[in-house]
Order: C-alpha cells, then sequence, then structure tokens
C-alpha cells in the first residue's frame, strides 16, 4: 500500500512540474515590448471545493475546445500555434485538477457549463473567428486568474489549493501570449 502512495504522489508531483515548467513565446511572436494588461485578481473569496472544481474544470475545456476549433478555423499561423500551446497547458491542467479531484470525491464535469458552451457556440458561429477567438480567450483566462488566485490564497482544501497555485502562472503567461496574436 505504501509502494502504491509513494507512486500516486510521484505521478502528481510530476504533473505539478511539467504544468508549472515557464513555456517559453515561440519564434513567431515577435517582442514588440507591448504587453497586454493582465486583468489583476479581484480581492480573495472563498468558494467551496466543488464549486472551485467545477468551474475550473469548465474553464480547461472551454479551451481546449475553443482552441481544438482554432486549429480547424483559424486563418493565422501565431492562432493556430497559441491554440496548439493551450490545448496542451490546459489538458495538463485538467489531469491536475482531475488527480486532486478525486482525493476529494470531486471529479471535473465533461460538459461545460452553460455559460461556457454559450460561448464556444458564439465562437462556432463567428463571421471573424480570429478576433473573437482572441477576445473570448481573454475574458475567459482572465476569469480563469481571478478564480485560481483566489482560491490560492482564501481556497479551504489543502489539496485543491496547490493545483491552483500552479495555474496561475500558466494563466499569467498565456494572458501575455494573447497579445501576441494581433
Amino acid at each position: 500500500m505504501m509502494r502504491h502512495r509513494s507512486a500516486i504522489w510521484a505521478c502528481y508531483l510530476a504533473l505539478l512540474t511539467a504544468c508549472a515548467h515557464e513555456e517559453q513565446a515561440p519564434a513567431s511572436y515577435p517582442d514588440t515590448g507591448r504587453r497586454p494588461s493582465a486583468a489583476r485578481p479581484a480581492p480573495a473569496r472563498a468558494v467551496s471545493a466543488a464549486a472551485y472544481v467545477a468551474t475550473a474544470g469548465s474553464i480547461d475545456l472551454f479551451v481546449v475546445r475553443s482552441s481544438e476549433l482554432a486549429l480547424q478555423r483559424s486563418s493565422s499561423a501565431r492562432t493556430r500555434e497559441f491554440a496548439t500551446q493551450e490545448i496542451a497547458a490546459h489538458k495538463g491542467m485538467a489531469g491536475q485538477l482531475s488527480f486532486a479531484g478525486r482525493r476529494l470525491n470531486l471529479l471535473p464535469s465533461a460538459t461545460l457549463q452553460p455559460r461556457y458552451q454559450a460561448l464556444l457556440d458564439r465562437l462556432a458561429a463567428a463571421p471573424n473567428f480570429d478576433a473573437t477567438y482572441r477576445q473570448e480567450q481573454l475574458q475567459v483566462h482572465r476569469e480563469a486568474l481571478t478564480l485560481h488566485s483566489n482560491y490560492a490564497s482564501a481556497g479551504r482544501s489543502p489539496t485543491l489549493r496547490p493545483v491552483a497555485a500552479a495555474a496561475v502562472p500558466i494563466i499569467q503567461r498565456h494572458l501575455r501570449l494573447i497579445g501576441y496574436l494581433y
């Protein structure tokens, strides 16, 4: 039994390490000196562990699905490159969330919350796909930053707080990369 727990902890730490690494800006993103303003997280507000897992899971699922759509519909190489990074990063974050959630008997849903489903539907029907994709990614990543920052500082679950804390620098990096899409 101890060997099994050690293996689980080793996998958990490997997931945290893999997803918390600093992503490199792709060569096709010029350093213009211009940085998008990252939304400052709202003052910490405690949400339940169940609400955190449900919302964070839905955000990850939205980002993955919208980015898969971007790979099919975007006319911009930068947008497709960004979408590829988003898929990998948010699948990793979803894996961390799922792993930690299992310990609390809280698993993220395999369906989007209505709010994120509406955003995905809007994106799928958008006549100017790239602009809508960028706008929605910016909006959702700002929401994610607030959610994860607040949970990292005020969340009640010691199991989920490290997951939230590991997500914050990844999301901050994504917010900076969104500014390179245009």
